[in-house]
């Protein structure tokens, strides 16, 4: 997966869309990042467009961006893309409702979570 290398970038080939509602693809809303099982991912239908992980960093930083006092799963948290958990994330364009995803898998000492959050065109995009 190639690799996006900037906010300018990613705004670019994430070009706002006309998103058909409802989703038909049955990911829902996702405006925080969304616990999602794999079963649920939509295999059929997302593209992927790149991934936000530099290959040039062996650990990317676990430091959040939240300069209005958002949290994580927040729906009004900016696209940080140099910040957790952007930094891990690969994004992917749905074909059923035409929506631009994120997607990254968090590891636990226990478990693997894979995340997902819409790349909603309000959101504001920041190296």
């Amino acid at each position: 997966m190639d690799f996006i290398p900037s906010a300018d970038e990613l705004k670019r080939i994430t070009a706002p869309t006309s998103p058909i509602t409802p989703c038909s693809c049955g990911l829902g809303l996702c405006t925080g990042w969304e616990s999602l099982s794999e079963d649920r991912w939509p295999k059929a239908s997302v593209t992927p467009l790149g991934t936000l992980r530099d290959p040039d960093l062996y650990e990317p930083t676990f430091e959040e961006h939240h300069p209005e006092g958002t949290r994580y799963a927040s729906a009004a948290a900016p696209v940080a893309i140099k910040f957790f958990p952007y930094n891990r994330a690969e994004v992917w364009h749905c074909t059923q409702c035409q929506r631009h995803l994120m997607r990254y898998t968090e590891f636990g000492g226990y478990y693997v979570d894979h995340r997902v959050r819409e790349l909603a065109p309000q959101l504001t995009i920041t190296d």
